[in-house]
């Protein structure tokens, strides 16, 4: 979230944020109610002055005096509790209209919608066969790789199983990925996929995408055999758990930047995507992933610094593995509330004749900090927000769509890539 002061200072910025991601949200309605949320507090609190020093008098008077006192206190009382129900009514609108204003783009993000993002890199010439293709539903099925039928016979609609060869590809990537973020300092955590909702709404996922969310029906007991009350949610990505590890923390200045990876299942109802990539691994309901987040200091230049830095891993990781791909700077439309500058990377898919995103790298600046309350405490004692950044380092099996149909050869086998072959322990995969 923003700072209130910088939006009650910069109403026209906020607007004009507000259009470009194309959130429905009016800001004079938050405005407003900010307005008599302070009004009310203010209210508020002189009532409660005065009930406390009602207790300091009422035991010096005595007689009539005392009791016309008694009387003024009950009035007061009445008052106060018809005040403290419209400060909560109020401040349950103020907070939900908050939650949805949007963080301010970078002066460079493209403004628009999803058309507007710009390619601004390409990396790799796309293959050239002089055979007859096969996609990697195709692939999957005659190297006995990838059972779909089965997969939506066990698990529903985008269910699938990896079998053999795929599987030790899947975890190939992971480990890969995982080593290749040791190399670059970040600390890898296995991340809790069951998570509750303030991680969600802290990490900005929450309201925007609740749709995409799996809710648990059955959230189990405590220790006392009590039933578990609070909703809980499956994770789309490690990132609301990685950052709510950090919540309410309060870091020196030395300590920054803070870099961590998470490795996780990841789960996604997909609901917004109705009739598109119905087959295959491209979009799929359950997925594994490493995910890299730094917390750093509230500099622009520094988080931009990261933002670039990050982006440059992943594209190590693709240049590793020889696909090629574009960079594209995406759009104020397509970016999402909370980021300040977003790229995509996505990698070459022979069977889409273009490319599909495989990648994606954020700079949210305080927009998360804020709302977990993440902090830092500067050389001069002064306490800020942390910048908050988080980038795919590899998310697999998407990436397997890539790898599959790229490394294919004439003879339907598939040529596994060099830097993967230490961790699965062959170099081709054949019928």
């Amino acid at each position: 979230m923003l700072d209130l002061d910088f939006i009650r200072d910069n109403k026209e910025k906020v607007k004009e944020a507000i259009t470009a991601k194309g959130i429905d949200l009016d800001l004079n309605e938050f405005l407003a109610l900010d307005e008599k949320r302070r009004g009310l507090i203010a209210e508020v609190d002189e009532l409660r002055r005065k009930q406390n020093d009602f207790s300091d008098r009422i035991r010096k008077l005595e007689g009539a005096e005392k009791e016309k006192e008694l009387e003024d206190m009950k009035s007061l009382s009445i008052d106060l509790k018809g005040l403290e129900e419209d400060l909560r009514e109020t401040e349950k609108k103020w907070h939900d209209l908050y939650l949805l204003i949007p963080n301010i783009p970078s002066p460079d993000s493209p403004v628009g919608d999803e058309s507007a993002s710009r390619e601004i890199e390409k990396v790799g010439e796309v293959p050239k066969f002089d055979f007859k293709i096969k996609s990697h539903i195709e692939l999957g099925r005659d190297l006995d790789l990838i059972d779909f039928e089965r997969g939506v016979k066990t698990s529903g609609f985008r269910g699938y199983y990896l079998k053999n060869e795929a599987t030790m590809l899947h975890f190939a990537l992971i480990f890969y990925a995982l080593r290749k973020m040791r190399e670059y300092g970040f600390a890898p955590m296995t991340t809790p996929t069951i998570i509750k909702e303030f991680a969600l709404v802290g990490s900005g996922f929450f309201p925007f995408v609740k749709d995409d969310i799996y809710e648990l029906a059955n959230t189990g007991k405590n220790e006392k055999g009590e039933v578990i009350s609070e909703n809980l949610y499956l994770a789309g990505t490690s990132e609301p758990a990685l950052l709510a590890y950090f919540a309410d923390t309060t870091f020196d200045e030395k300590d920054l930047p803070k870099k961590v990876c998470g490795i996780s299942s990841c789960y996604r109802n997909e609901v917004g995507s109705y009739g598109k990539d119905a087959k295959g691994l491209y979009r799929i309901h359950e997925f594994m992933k490493v995910e890299q987040v730094v917390l750093c200091k509230a500099d622009l230049e520094e988080s931009n610094k990261w933002h670039e830095q990050m982006r440059q891993i992943s594209q190590e990781i693709l240049n590793d593995l020889k696909l090629p791909y574009r960079v594209v700077q995406i759009s104020t439309g397509d970016m999402g509330a909370g980021k300040y500058k977003m790229y995509d990377l996505e990698t070459w898919m022979p069977s889409r004749e273009g490319y599909g995103e495989t990648h994606s790298d954020s700079n949210l600046t305080d927009w998360q900090s804020r709302r977990l309350n993440i902090k830092y405490k500067t050389t001069d004692n002064e306490k800020k927000f942390v910048y908050a950044l988080n980038n795919t380092v590899i998310a697999s099996p998407r990436i397997l769509i890539a790898v599959l149909e790229n490394y294919q050869n004439a003879d339907g086998s598939v040529t596994v890539p060099e830097v993967l072959r230490p961790f699965c322990g062959f170099d081709e995969i054949k019928k």
